[in-house]
């Protein structure tokens, strides 16, 4: 396993730094947050089309570009750096890795070429009102109809689900629990009894819907009833790729702290000369780069495929979301008065950190699965 970026690899971040620094300033982000849509549609177009950041993990055999989710993992970690406003975690991250995991080749060679050119956004429908994100919260049924499938239920925190031209949705069997019966389907965004709420969460930069479906008619995405398996490799990459997102983020909000403790004047003299300054700020660096490592491991595993994914997820989400939160509460204090207030960004990277912290377990949550990884 590699521990160091290649060439291509530096040159790739480089890029991507330079062109969110022009799409994505403080300015437009807080213009799309208030949007219903939450993303600039023109924005999506040339991160796609001329970039190709929807297609880098998807197979060349499915219209993507071939690289892996170390390079996944820096697109994500630039993206959660400038706060980007779009639905990349949910279409690419989520819902295209799904696919890759779970349909068989004919549903893999239709559903993502127009993923991988971002003409199509798709979304992961699976959590629900109980707010868990395991498969024993999954109550929306499944039940044979005619030649199809007709779906009942609610799903819930669906990241950018009322935007999205087509969902993923997991689904089971009417009378199983737990692993049992559990199925992938895919539905179209705009499908007779299917009806989509934005939800308003903390976060407006990251935007959640409820969908409810009444006698929704659904295509079977892959083998009945064998969801599990492909439900839990998807999770455990996207759990690795949002740890990267979380580390672009904290370390944005400690080079912002540090920058405003070096011009921030009292006494005559820079406040980044305090010495408990100087110890808040050495902290900062320390969880996040420790926090860096982890999920670049993470972002390795994935590549590796090996069995070590799983609990490595899980250690890379946990740490991400603390160091996150810390430096994100690190950074306020520094800021003073001042950086809790509407008009001062790091309120805005305080949002994230809090909402990421949460989306797709806690770091109790993940910790708690990291032992049970082990140990099995």
């Amino acid at each position: 396993m590699s521990f160091s970026f290649t060439d291509e690899q530096v040159e790739f971040r480089s890029v991507l730094r330079r062109f969110l620094a022009d799409k994505s300033p403080t300015a437009e982000v807080r213009r799309l947050m208030e949007t219903e849509d939450g993303y600039d549609a023109e924005v999506w177009r040339q991160l796609s089309q001329d970039l190709g950041l929807t297609a880098i993990h998807i197979p060349e055999d499915y219209g993507g570009q071939g690289f892996g989710f170390v390079e996944l993992a820096i697109a994500v970690e630039e993206m959660g750096r400038a706060l980007l406003c779009a639905p990349y975690f949910s279409s690419i991250v989520l819902a295209a890795t799904a696919i890759l995991n779970a349909a068989n080749e004919d549903q893999k060679r239709d559903l993502l070429p127009p993923i991988a050119s971002g003409d199509i956004r798709a979304a992961l429908a699976f959590t629900e009102e109980n707010g868990r994100w395991d498969t024993d919260g999954v109550a929306l049924t499944a039940a044979v109809a005619g030649d199809g499938h007709e779906l009942n239920g609610v799903k819930s925190f669906v990241l950018d689900g009322h935007t999205a031209d087509f969902i993923v949705v997991l689904a089971r069997r009417p009378g199983t629990s737990g692993d049992e019966g559990l199925s992938f389907f895919t539905v179209a965004g705009d499908a007779p009894g299917l009806s989509r709420r934005l939800l308003h969460s903390t976060d407006a930069t990251r935007k959640l819907a409820r969908l409810e479906f009444q006698g929704v008619r659904a295509s079977l995405l892959g083998e009945e009833g064998a969801a599990a398996a492909p439900l839990a490799k998807t999770l455990d990459r996207a759990v690795a790729c949002l740890a990267n997102e979380m580390v672009g983020g904290a370390e944005a909000l400690r080079e912002q702290a540090l920058d405003y403790a070096q011009m921030r004047m009292q006494f005559g003299r820079a406040i980044a000369s305090f010495q408990t300054m100087k110890h808040k700020s050495a902290d900062m660096l320390i969880e996040v780069e420790l926090a860096k490592s982890a999920a670049y491991y993470a972002a390795a595993a994935a590549d590796e495929d090996g069995a070590e994914l799983p609990s490595v997820a899980s250690l890379a989400k946990a740490g991400a979301g603390e160091a996150y939160m810390q430096t994100a509460i690190h950074a306020i204090q520094i800021h003073g008065g001042i950086g809790f207030t509407w008009d001062n960004d790091t309120q805005l990277w305080f949002k994230r950190a809090k909402s990421s912290q949460v989306f797709l377990g806690d770091a109790h949550y993940h910790r708690e699965q990291m032992m049970q990884r082990w140990q099995g």
